[in-house]
Protein backbone atom coordinates (compact mmCIF):
# COMPACT_ATOMS: atom_id res chain seq x y z
CA UNK A 1 0.00 0.00 0.00
CA UNK A 2 1.27 3.87 -0.71
CA UNK A 3 1.39 5.29 2.51
CA UNK A 4 0.17 9.22 3.21
CA UNK A 5 3.75 11.30 3.69
CA UNK A 6 4.01 11.29 7.59
CA UNK A 7 5.75 14.07 9.03
CA UNK A 8 7.87 12.82 12.43
CA UNK A 9 6.84 14.20 15.77
CA UNK A 10 7.98 17.94 15.58
CA UNK A 11 8.11 18.63 12.08
CA UNK A 12 5.74 21.46 12.17
CA UNK A 13 1.55 21.18 11.05
CA UNK A 14 1.87 17.30 10.10
CA UNK A 15 2.24 16.88 13.76
CA UNK A 16 -0.69 15.93 15.61
CA UNK A 17 -2.51 16.32 12.80
CA UNK A 18 -5.61 14.97 14.54
CA UNK A 19 -5.69 17.72 16.76
CA UNK A 20 -7.77 20.31 14.27
CA UNK A 21 -8.04 18.48 11.01
CA UNK A 22 -11.45 18.92 9.47
CA UNK A 23 -12.46 15.56 8.59
CA UNK A 24 -15.48 14.38 6.15
CA UNK A 25 -18.02 11.86 6.50
CA UNK A 26 -18.65 9.98 3.22
CA UNK A 27 -22.24 7.71 4.33
CA UNK A 28 -20.84 5.14 1.42
CA UNK A 29 -24.38 4.01 0.23
CA UNK A 30 -24.84 7.60 -0.78
CA UNK A 31 -21.67 9.18 -2.05
CA UNK A 32 -21.10 8.24 -5.40
CA UNK A 33 -22.21 5.20 -7.20
CA UNK A 34 -19.55 4.28 -10.15
CA UNK A 35 -21.58 0.46 -11.33
CA UNK A 36 -25.42 1.71 -11.97
CA UNK A 37 -26.61 -0.11 -9.32
CA UNK A 38 -28.01 3.14 -7.55
CA UNK A 39 -26.29 2.01 -3.91
CA UNK A 40 -22.71 4.39 -3.64
CA UNK A 41 -19.87 2.56 -3.45
CA UNK A 42 -16.07 2.45 -3.06
CA UNK A 43 -15.17 3.16 -6.40
CA UNK A 44 -17.56 5.67 -6.16
CA UNK A 45 -15.88 7.51 -3.06
CA UNK A 46 -12.31 7.08 -5.10
CA UNK A 47 -13.89 8.87 -8.31
CA UNK A 48 -14.73 11.47 -5.94
CA UNK A 49 -11.39 12.02 -4.14
CA UNK A 50 -10.45 14.74 -6.18
CA UNK A 51 -13.26 16.88 -5.17
CA UNK A 52 -12.51 16.54 -1.64
CA UNK A 53 -9.16 17.66 -2.05
CA UNK A 54 -10.23 20.82 -4.08
CA UNK A 55 -12.80 21.05 -0.60
CA UNK A 56 -9.87 21.35 1.54
CA UNK A 57 -10.73 18.57 4.06
CA UNK A 58 -7.76 16.75 5.41
CA UNK A 59 -9.58 13.31 6.17
CA UNK A 60 -12.53 11.44 5.01
CA UNK A 61 -14.42 8.89 7.90
CA UNK A 62 -15.73 5.90 5.69
CA UNK A 63 -19.36 4.63 7.04
CA UNK A 64 -19.11 0.55 7.15
CA UNK A 65 -18.56 -0.88 3.95
CA UNK A 66 -18.22 -4.49 5.58
CA UNK A 67 -20.04 -7.84 4.76
CA UNK A 68 -23.40 -7.51 5.77
CA UNK A 69 -26.95 -8.72 5.21
CA UNK A 70 -27.50 -4.48 5.52
CA UNK A 71 -30.82 -4.78 8.25
CA UNK A 72 -28.69 -1.89 9.42
CA UNK A 73 -26.96 -0.85 6.57
CA UNK A 74 -23.84 -1.85 7.32
CA UNK A 75 -23.87 -1.48 10.95
CA UNK A 76 -24.55 -5.40 11.36
CA UNK A 77 -21.17 -6.81 10.45
CA UNK A 78 -21.31 -10.41 8.93
CA UNK A 79 -17.19 -10.25 8.15
CA UNK A 80 -14.59 -7.30 9.28
CA UNK A 81 -12.22 -8.26 7.19
CA UNK A 82 -14.18 -8.32 3.93
CA UNK A 83 -15.81 -5.76 1.45
CA UNK A 84 -19.62 -6.66 0.61
CA UNK A 85 -19.88 -6.58 -2.94
CA UNK A 86 -22.72 -4.08 -2.91
CA UNK A 87 -19.55 -2.07 -2.17
CA UNK A 88 -16.87 -3.68 -4.11
CA UNK A 89 -14.00 -5.78 -2.78
CA UNK A 90 -11.20 -5.90 -0.65
CA UNK A 91 -9.10 -4.65 -3.47
CA UNK A 92 -11.28 -1.59 -4.26
CA UNK A 93 -10.59 -0.84 -0.55
CA UNK A 94 -7.41 -1.09 -0.68
CA UNK A 95 -6.94 1.28 -3.82
CA UNK A 96 -8.96 4.37 -1.99
CA UNK A 97 -6.50 4.14 0.69
CA UNK A 98 -4.06 4.46 -1.25
CA UNK A 99 -5.27 7.18 -3.93
CA UNK A 100 -6.53 8.87 -0.78
CA UNK A 101 -3.13 9.16 0.61
CA UNK A 102 -1.80 10.04 -2.66
CA UNK A 103 -4.24 12.78 -2.59
CA UNK A 104 -3.09 14.16 0.82
CA UNK A 105 -5.95 12.39 2.32
CA UNK A 106 -5.71 10.28 5.62
CA UNK A 107 -9.05 7.52 5.88
CA UNK A 108 -11.03 6.73 9.05
CA UNK A 109 -13.27 3.39 8.93
CA UNK A 110 -15.68 2.17 11.23
CA UNK A 111 -15.36 -0.21 13.53
CA UNK A 112 -18.08 -2.21 15.20
CA UNK A 113 -17.64 -3.40 18.35
CA UNK A 114 -20.92 -3.37 20.59
CA UNK A 115 -22.19 -6.20 18.25
CA UNK A 116 -21.84 -8.37 15.17
CA UNK A 117 -24.48 -9.17 12.51
CA UNK A 118 -26.25 -12.09 13.46
CA UNK A 119 -25.57 -14.02 10.51
CA UNK A 120 -21.68 -13.33 11.52
CA UNK A 121 -19.56 -17.12 12.13
CA UNK A 122 -19.41 -16.57 15.45
CA UNK A 123 -23.32 -15.99 15.89
CA UNK A 124 -24.51 -18.63 13.88
CA UNK A 125 -22.53 -20.98 15.86
CA UNK A 126 -24.05 -19.87 19.07
CA UNK A 127 -26.90 -20.85 17.66
CA UNK A 128 -25.88 -24.02 16.67
CA UNK A 129 -24.55 -24.73 20.44
CA UNK A 130 -26.21 -25.84 23.53
CA UNK A 131 -27.00 -23.23 26.39
CA UNK A 132 -23.49 -23.14 28.27
CA UNK A 133 -21.46 -23.66 25.36
CA UNK A 134 -18.18 -22.07 24.25
CA UNK A 135 -19.39 -20.80 21.03
CA UNK A 136 -22.40 -19.00 23.41
CA UNK A 137 -20.07 -17.25 25.89
CA UNK A 138 -19.03 -14.59 23.06
CA UNK A 139 -22.60 -13.47 23.08
CA UNK A 140 -25.01 -12.46 26.22
CA UNK A 141 -26.80 -15.20 26.21
CA UNK A 142 -29.10 -15.51 29.44
CA UNK A 143 -32.70 -17.65 31.24
CA UNK A 144 -35.51 -15.78 30.93
CA UNK A 145 -37.51 -14.63 34.15
CA UNK A 146 -41.09 -15.83 34.96
CA UNK A 147 -42.48 -19.43 35.47
CA UNK A 148 -41.38 -20.95 32.48
CA UNK A 149 -38.98 -18.57 31.21
CA UNK A 150 -41.54 -16.70 29.23
CA UNK A 151 -40.49 -13.33 30.31
CA UNK A 152 -37.17 -11.59 29.14
CA UNK A 153 -34.41 -11.23 31.51
CA UNK A 154 -34.31 -7.99 32.19
CA UNK A 155 -36.56 -4.87 31.46
CA UNK A 156 -34.48 -2.94 29.21
CA UNK A 157 -35.03 -1.08 26.11
CA UNK A 158 -33.58 -1.31 22.93
CA UNK A 159 -32.16 1.68 21.45
CA UNK A 160 -34.78 1.48 18.14
CA UNK A 161 -37.46 0.53 20.39
CA UNK A 162 -39.20 -2.46 22.06
CA UNK A 163 -37.44 -5.53 24.48
CA UNK A 164 -33.68 -5.88 24.23
CA UNK A 165 -34.03 -9.20 24.13
CA UNK A 166 -34.60 -11.90 21.89
CA UNK A 167 -35.65 -16.00 22.58
CA UNK A 168 -34.89 -18.32 21.11
CA UNK A 169 -37.05 -21.71 20.41
CA UNK A 170 -34.71 -23.72 22.64
CA UNK A 171 -35.64 -20.90 25.65
CA UNK A 172 -32.61 -18.68 25.94
CA UNK A 173 -33.00 -15.27 25.27
CA UNK A 174 -29.76 -13.23 23.62
CA UNK A 175 -29.04 -8.90 24.28
CA UNK A 176 -29.69 -6.90 21.80
CA UNK A 177 -28.92 -3.06 22.18
CA UNK A 178 -29.81 -2.14 18.81
CA UNK A 179 -32.07 -4.12 16.39
CA UNK A 180 -32.58 -7.97 16.70
CA UNK A 181 -30.07 -8.69 14.07
CA UNK A 182 -27.37 -7.22 15.93
CA UNK A 183 -26.80 -9.33 18.96
CA UNK A 184 -24.59 -7.56 21.53
CA UNK A 185 -20.91 -9.35 22.21
CA UNK A 186 -19.41 -10.31 25.22
CA UNK A 187 -16.61 -8.15 26.47
CA UNK A 188 -15.95 -10.09 29.46
CA UNK A 189 -14.69 -12.69 26.95
CA UNK A 190 -10.94 -12.78 25.98
CA UNK A 191 -12.02 -14.40 22.76
CA UNK A 192 -13.83 -10.98 22.25
CA UNK A 193 -10.97 -8.35 23.08
CA UNK A 194 -8.01 -10.76 21.10
CA UNK A 195 -10.72 -10.98 17.65
CA UNK A 196 -11.07 -6.86 17.78
CA UNK A 197 -7.05 -6.85 18.24
CA UNK A 198 -6.43 -8.99 14.96
CA UNK A 199 -9.30 -6.95 13.08
CA UNK A 200 -7.86 -3.96 14.27
CA UNK A 201 -4.68 -5.22 13.03
CA UNK A 202 -5.55 -5.89 9.68
CA UNK A 203 -6.99 -2.35 8.61
CA UNK A 204 -4.21 -0.78 10.20
CA UNK A 205 -2.12 -3.17 8.11
CA UNK A 206 -4.23 -2.66 4.93
CA UNK A 207 -3.19 1.19 5.52
CA UNK A 208 -6.35 2.81 7.38
CA UNK A 209 -5.33 5.83 9.38
CA UNK A 210 -7.96 5.53 12.57
CA UNK A 211 -10.92 3.77 13.64
CA UNK A 212 -14.50 5.44 14.33
CA UNK A 213 -15.60 3.47 17.41
CA UNK A 214 -19.37 3.20 17.09
CA UNK A 215 -20.85 2.63 20.28
CA UNK A 216 -17.94 3.62 22.26
CA UNK A 217 -19.62 3.68 25.34
CA UNK A 218 -21.70 0.58 25.12
CA UNK A 219 -19.69 -2.60 24.86
CA UNK A 220 -19.47 -3.09 28.70
CA UNK A 221 -22.54 -3.75 30.20
CA UNK A 222 -23.36 -3.05 34.41
CA UNK A 223 -22.71 -5.74 36.57
CA UNK A 224 -25.46 -8.48 36.77
CA UNK A 225 -27.59 -6.88 33.92
CA UNK A 226 -30.07 -5.58 36.37
CA UNK A 227 -33.14 -3.87 35.64
CA UNK A 228 -33.46 0.11 34.60
CA UNK A 229 -35.09 0.51 38.11
CA UNK A 230 -32.27 -0.94 40.12
CA UNK A 231 -30.67 1.65 42.03
CA UNK A 232 -26.94 0.09 41.47
CA UNK A 233 -24.59 0.60 38.94
CA UNK A 234 -27.29 2.58 36.21
CA UNK A 235 -25.89 5.38 34.52
CA UNK A 236 -27.57 8.79 32.87
CA UNK A 237 -27.60 9.49 28.97
CA UNK A 238 -29.39 12.97 28.83
CA UNK A 239 -32.33 12.29 31.26
CA UNK A 240 -32.77 8.65 30.62
CA UNK A 241 -31.56 6.07 32.85
CA UNK A 242 -29.54 3.37 31.17
CA UNK A 243 -27.62 0.48 32.93
CA UNK A 244 -26.29 -0.46 30.05
CA UNK A 245 -24.37 2.24 28.95
CA UNK A 246 -21.01 4.81 29.71
CA UNK A 247 -19.97 1.86 32.40
CA UNK A 248 -16.45 2.48 33.89
CA UNK A 249 -15.60 -0.54 32.31
CA UNK A 250 -15.13 0.59 28.58
CA UNK A 251 -12.40 2.71 29.28
CA UNK A 252 -9.63 -0.62 29.52
CA UNK A 253 -10.58 -1.54 26.36
CA UNK A 254 -10.14 1.93 25.02
CA UNK A 255 -6.45 1.93 26.63
CA UNK A 256 -5.55 -1.32 24.97
CA UNK A 257 -6.63 -0.16 21.61
CA UNK A 258 -4.20 3.07 22.06
CA UNK A 259 -1.21 0.99 23.03
CA UNK A 260 -2.12 -0.60 19.33
CA UNK A 261 -2.62 2.80 17.71
CA UNK A 262 0.30 4.58 19.14
CA UNK A 263 2.34 1.26 18.14
CA UNK A 264 2.26 2.17 14.26
CA UNK A 265 3.72 4.70 12.45
CA UNK A 266 1.96 8.16 11.61
CA UNK A 267 -0.41 8.95 14.22
CA UNK A 268 -3.26 6.54 14.04
CA UNK A 269 -6.35 7.95 15.84
CA UNK A 270 -9.28 5.96 17.64
CA UNK A 271 -12.11 8.79 17.50
CA UNK A 272 -15.37 7.88 20.33
CA UNK A 273 -19.01 7.88 18.87
CA UNK A 274 -19.93 7.89 23.29
CA UNK A 275 -23.10 9.69 24.36
CA UNK A 276 -22.28 10.67 28.33
CA UNK A 277 -24.15 12.40 30.14
CA UNK A 278 -21.83 14.99 30.69
CA UNK A 279 -19.53 16.75 29.37
CA UNK A 280 -16.95 15.62 32.63
CA UNK A 281 -17.97 11.96 31.44
CA UNK A 282 -17.27 12.37 27.53
CA UNK A 283 -13.83 14.27 28.28
CA UNK A 284 -13.09 10.44 30.19
CA UNK A 285 -12.61 9.10 26.76
CA UNK A 286 -10.01 11.41 25.31
CA UNK A 287 -7.68 10.83 28.39
CA UNK A 288 -4.31 10.94 27.25
CA UNK A 289 -3.85 6.89 27.40
CA UNK A 290 -7.54 6.21 25.20
CA UNK A 291 -9.40 7.79 22.33
CA UNK A 292 -7.86 10.48 20.71
CA UNK A 293 -11.38 12.18 20.49
CA UNK A 294 -14.76 12.06 20.61
CA UNK A 295 -17.70 13.45 19.18
CA UNK A 296 -19.32 16.55 20.87
CA UNK A 297 -22.88 15.88 20.64
CA UNK A 298 -23.82 18.54 22.74
CA UNK A 299 -22.98 20.44 20.53
CA UNK A 300 -24.87 19.21 17.55
CA UNK A 301 -28.40 19.32 19.55
CA UNK A 302 -27.53 22.99 21.02
CA UNK A 303 -30.15 25.17 20.17
CA UNK A 304 -30.30 28.51 18.04
CA UNK A 305 -29.46 30.60 20.33
CA UNK A 306 -26.83 32.76 21.15
CA UNK A 307 -26.41 31.67 24.87
CA UNK A 308 -26.72 28.00 24.06
CA UNK A 309 -24.27 27.90 22.08
CA UNK A 310 -21.54 29.73 24.15
CA UNK A 311 -22.51 27.68 27.52
CA UNK A 312 -21.83 24.54 24.93
CA UNK A 313 -18.39 25.91 23.51
CA UNK A 314 -17.27 26.41 27.11
CA UNK A 315 -17.93 23.23 28.82
CA UNK A 316 -16.57 21.46 26.22
CA UNK A 317 -13.25 23.43 26.18
CA UNK A 318 -13.08 23.50 29.40
CA UNK A 319 -13.42 20.17 30.07
CA UNK A 320 -11.45 18.82 27.03
CA UNK A 321 -8.74 21.39 28.46
CA UNK A 322 -8.90 18.88 31.77
CA UNK A 323 -7.41 16.32 30.41
CA UNK A 324 -5.52 17.99 26.81
CA UNK A 325 -7.08 16.48 24.23
CA UNK A 326 -8.77 18.85 21.35
CA UNK A 327 -12.39 19.49 21.05
CA UNK A 328 -14.66 18.46 18.20
CA UNK A 329 -17.31 20.35 16.41
CA UNK A 330 -20.07 18.83 14.54
CA UNK A 331 -23.21 19.33 12.99
CA UNK A 332 -24.96 16.69 11.66
CA UNK A 333 -24.39 13.28 10.80
CA UNK A 334 -26.56 9.77 9.36
CA UNK A 335 -28.24 9.31 12.48
CA UNK A 336 -29.58 13.03 12.77
CA UNK A 337 -31.76 15.31 10.99
CA UNK A 338 -29.81 18.08 8.58
CA UNK A 339 -28.75 20.92 10.45
CA UNK A 340 -30.42 23.36 7.32
CA UNK A 341 -34.01 21.82 8.73
CA UNK A 342 -33.18 21.32 12.24
CA UNK A 343 -32.30 25.26 12.16
CA UNK A 344 -36.17 26.01 10.94
CA UNK A 345 -35.75 25.05 7.42
CA UNK A 346 -36.19 26.69 4.03
CA UNK A 347 -34.36 30.46 3.70
CA UNK A 348 -34.20 30.83 7.25
CA UNK A 349 -32.34 27.51 8.01
CA UNK A 350 -29.88 27.68 5.46
CA UNK A 351 -29.11 31.28 6.10
CA UNK A 352 -28.71 29.68 9.86
CA UNK A 353 -26.55 26.64 8.60
CA UNK A 354 -23.83 29.03 6.63
CA UNK A 355 -23.54 31.11 9.79
CA UNK A 356 -23.04 27.59 11.97
CA UNK A 357 -20.25 26.05 9.73
CA UNK A 358 -18.45 29.34 9.65
CA UNK A 359 -18.99 29.35 13.63
CA UNK A 360 -17.95 25.30 14.16
CA UNK A 361 -15.07 26.28 11.63
CA UNK A 362 -13.43 29.16 14.12
CA UNK A 363 -13.35 26.96 17.12
CA UNK A 364 -10.54 25.44 18.59
CA UNK A 365 -10.23 21.87 17.85
CA UNK A 366 -11.14 19.39 15.16
CA UNK A 367 -14.36 19.94 12.69
CA UNK A 368 -16.59 17.42 11.14
CA UNK A 369 -18.21 17.81 7.78
CA UNK A 370 -21.34 15.62 6.99
CA UNK A 371 -21.18 14.57 3.31
CA UNK A 372 -24.23 17.24 1.95
CA UNK A 373 -23.62 19.82 4.50
CA UNK A 374 -21.03 21.57 2.16
CA UNK A 375 -23.99 21.72 -0.20
CA UNK A 376 -26.75 22.96 2.30
CA UNK A 377 -28.68 20.08 2.01
CA UNK A 378 -32.10 19.64 3.87
CA UNK A 379 -33.12 16.71 5.30
CA UNK A 380 -35.58 15.08 2.95
CA UNK A 381 -39.04 14.63 4.64
CA UNK A 382 -41.43 13.05 2.27
CA UNK A 383 -39.51 10.15 1.08
CA UNK A 384 -42.00 7.62 -0.08
CA UNK A 385 -42.94 5.07 2.31
CA UNK A 386 -41.86 1.84 0.31
CA UNK A 387 -38.42 3.31 0.72
CA UNK A 388 -37.93 3.69 4.40
CA UNK A 389 -36.25 0.64 5.32
CA UNK A 390 -34.65 2.19 8.41
CA UNK A 391 -34.92 -0.15 11.34
CA UNK A 392 -35.20 2.66 14.06
CA UNK A 393 -37.97 4.12 12.07
CA UNK A 394 -39.68 0.86 11.45
CA UNK A 395 -39.91 0.34 15.67
CA UNK A 396 -40.22 4.04 16.12
CA UNK A 397 -42.40 5.88 13.28
CA UNK A 398 -41.50 9.46 14.31
CA UNK A 399 -37.77 8.34 14.40
CA UNK A 400 -36.24 7.49 11.02
CA UNK A 401 -32.99 8.60 9.59
CA UNK A 402 -33.61 8.11 5.87
CA UNK A 403 -34.09 11.40 5.03
CA UNK A 404 -30.28 12.42 5.78
CA UNK A 405 -28.91 9.31 3.91
CA UNK A 406 -30.29 10.49 0.45
CA UNK A 407 -27.63 10.33 -2.43
CA UNK A 408 -25.75 13.50 -3.16
CA UNK A 409 -26.22 15.44 -6.11
CA UNK A 410 -23.12 15.74 -8.40
CA UNK A 411 -24.83 17.64 -11.37
CA UNK A 412 -27.52 19.48 -12.21
CA UNK A 413 -29.75 16.80 -14.16
CA UNK A 414 -32.24 14.66 -13.51
CA UNK A 415 -32.71 11.50 -12.69
CA UNK A 416 -30.00 11.16 -10.71
CA UNK A 417 -27.88 14.33 -10.58
CA UNK A 418 -24.46 12.85 -11.35
CA UNK A 419 -25.08 10.31 -8.17
CA UNK A 420 -25.33 7.39 -10.47
CA UNK A 421 -24.67 5.98 -14.24
CA UNK A 422 -27.32 7.59 -16.48
CA UNK A 423 -28.89 4.42 -17.63
CA UNK A 424 -29.14 3.55 -13.94
CA UNK A 425 -32.85 2.95 -12.95
CA UNK A 426 -33.13 4.50 -9.80
CA UNK A 427 -30.98 5.47 -6.21
CA UNK A 428 -31.43 3.62 -3.52
CA UNK A 429 -33.34 6.31 -2.09
CA UNK A 430 -35.10 8.33 -4.64
CA UNK A 431 -33.71 12.21 -4.81
CA UNK A 432 -36.13 15.47 -4.76
CA UNK A 433 -36.53 17.06 -8.38
CA UNK A 434 -35.59 20.53 -6.50
CA UNK A 435 -31.81 19.02 -6.08
CA UNK A 436 -30.51 20.37 -9.27
CA UNK A 437 -29.64 24.20 -8.06
CA UNK A 438 -28.07 22.73 -5.47
CA UNK A 439 -25.53 19.89 -7.15
CA UNK A 440 -22.11 20.54 -7.19
CA UNK A 441 -21.81 21.53 -10.62
CA UNK A 442 -24.38 24.15 -10.36
CA UNK A 443 -22.73 25.73 -7.02
CA UNK A 444 -19.48 25.24 -8.51
CA UNK A 445 -20.09 28.23 -10.60
CA UNK A 446 -21.92 30.48 -8.27
CA UNK A 447 -19.63 32.49 -6.09
CA UNK A 448 -21.57 32.87 -3.44
CA UNK A 449 -22.92 29.23 -2.34
CA UNK A 450 -22.70 27.44 0.35
CA UNK A 451 -20.67 25.27 -1.49
CA UNK A 452 -18.01 28.06 -2.09
CA UNK A 453 -18.52 29.12 1.19
CA UNK A 454 -17.19 26.02 2.67
CA UNK A 455 -14.00 26.24 0.24
CA UNK A 456 -13.18 29.60 1.08
CA UNK A 457 -13.78 28.75 5.11
CA UNK A 458 -11.77 25.52 4.55
CA UNK A 459 -8.78 27.30 2.35
CA UNK A 460 -8.41 30.14 5.48
CA UNK A 461 -8.26 27.96 7.72
CA UNK A 462 -5.98 25.75 6.52
CA UNK A 463 -3.37 28.86 5.59
CA UNK A 464 -3.95 30.17 8.95
CA UNK A 465 -4.38 26.84 10.89
CA UNK A 466 -5.08 28.18 14.73
CA UNK A 467 -6.25 31.61 13.19
CA UNK A 468 -2.79 32.91 14.85
CA UNK A 469 -1.30 34.42 11.63
CA UNK A 470 1.55 31.84 12.28
CA UNK A 471 0.82 28.06 9.87
CA UNK A 472 3.59 26.05 10.65
CA UNK A 473 4.58 27.93 14.21
CA UNK A 474 5.94 25.33 16.61
CA UNK A 475 2.72 24.57 18.89
CA UNK A 476 0.59 26.36 16.77
CA UNK A 477 -1.89 23.34 15.75
CA UNK A 478 -4.74 24.02 18.11
CA UNK A 479 -2.99 26.13 20.74
CA UNK A 480 -4.20 30.18 19.77
CA UNK A 481 -7.02 30.16 22.52
CA UNK A 482 -10.55 31.18 22.40
CA UNK A 483 -11.62 34.92 23.99
CA UNK A 484 -15.03 35.90 24.23
CA UNK A 485 -15.61 39.75 23.18
CA UNK A 486 -18.31 41.38 24.57
CA UNK A 487 -21.41 41.66 21.73
CA UNK A 488 -24.86 42.12 21.57
CA UNK A 489 -27.58 40.36 23.39
CA UNK A 490 -28.19 37.08 20.65
CA UNK A 491 -24.84 37.40 19.27
CA UNK A 492 -21.65 35.80 19.64
CA UNK A 493 -17.90 37.52 19.57
CA UNK A 494 -14.05 36.36 19.95
CA UNK A 495 -11.11 36.05 19.21
CA UNK A 496 -8.76 33.24 18.23
CA UNK A 497 -4.24 34.62 18.90
CA UNK A 498 -3.84 37.60 18.00
CA UNK A 499 -4.96 38.18 13.91
CA UNK A 500 -8.29 36.57 13.79
CA UNK A 501 -11.80 37.22 14.89
CA UNK A 502 -15.26 35.60 14.81
CA UNK A 503 -19.01 37.62 15.11
CA UNK A 504 -21.59 35.46 15.10
CA UNK A 505 -25.58 37.40 14.58
CA UNK A 506 -27.87 34.59 15.85
CA UNK A 507 -31.14 36.74 15.80
CA UNK A 508 -33.64 37.41 12.87
CA UNK A 509 -32.35 41.12 12.77
CA UNK A 510 -29.60 43.19 11.67
CA UNK A 511 -27.20 43.48 14.81
CA UNK A 512 -24.68 46.66 14.48
CA UNK A 513 -21.28 46.12 16.29
CA UNK A 514 -17.69 47.58 15.78
CA UNK A 515 -15.91 46.58 13.36
CA UNK A 516 -12.68 44.55 14.48
CA UNK A 517 -10.69 44.55 11.49
CA UNK A 518 -11.11 43.65 7.99
CA UNK A 519 -13.55 40.81 6.48
CA UNK A 520 -12.13 37.61 5.28
CA UNK A 521 -15.24 36.15 4.74
CA UNK A 522 -18.93 36.39 5.56
CA UNK A 523 -21.93 33.87 5.45
CA UNK A 524 -24.07 36.74 4.56
CA UNK A 525 -23.60 40.75 2.87
CA UNK A 526 -22.12 42.21 5.64
CA UNK A 527 -21.47 46.16 5.93
CA UNK A 528 -19.16 48.21 7.27
CA UNK A 529 -19.26 52.29 7.93
CA UNK A 530 -17.40 54.23 9.78
CA UNK A 531 -15.92 50.90 11.50
CA UNK A 532 -19.43 50.12 12.69
CA UNK A 533 -20.09 46.49 10.99
CA UNK A 534 -23.85 45.64 10.35
CA UNK A 535 -24.36 42.12 10.59
CA UNK A 536 -27.13 40.28 8.68
CA UNK A 537 -29.90 38.42 10.58
CA UNK A 538 -28.76 34.65 11.21
CA UNK A 539 -25.08 35.72 9.86
CA UNK A 540 -21.06 34.89 10.94
CA UNK A 541 -17.99 37.03 9.75
CA UNK A 542 -14.45 36.48 9.99
CA UNK A 543 -12.20 39.39 10.52
CA UNK A 544 -8.61 39.57 10.35
CA UNK A 545 -7.94 42.02 13.01
CA UNK A 546 -6.29 45.37 12.88
CA UNK A 547 -2.69 45.35 13.67
CA UNK A 548 -2.18 47.06 17.16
Amino acid sequence: MTELVRAEPGAGTATRWWRDAVIYQVYVRSFADADGDGVGDLLGARGRLPYLKDLGVDAIWLTPFFTSPMADFGYDVADYRDVDPIFGSLADAGALIDDAHRHGLRVIVDVVPNHTSDQHLWFQEALAAPPGAPARERYIFREGRGATGELPPNDWESVFGGPAWTRLPGGEWYLHLFAPQQPDLNWENPEVHAEFESILRFWLDMGVDGFRVDVAHGMVKAEGLPDVGHPDQVGMIGTEVVPFFDQDGVHEIHRAWRRLLDSYPGERIGVAEAWAPSALRLANYVRPDEMHQAFNFQFLVAPWEAAAFRAVIQESLATAGLVGAPCTWVLSNHDVKRHVTRYGGGETGLRRARAAALLTLSLPGSAYVYQGEELGLPEVLDLPEEFQRDPQRLRNPDDGRDGCRVPLPWADGEPHFGFSLPGAEGTWLPMPPSWGPLSVASQLGDPVSTLNLYREALRIRRERRSFDGAPGAPGALDDAPLTWLDSPEGTLAFTRGDGFACTVNLTGEPVELPAPGRILLASAETAVEGGVARLAPDSAVWWELDAA
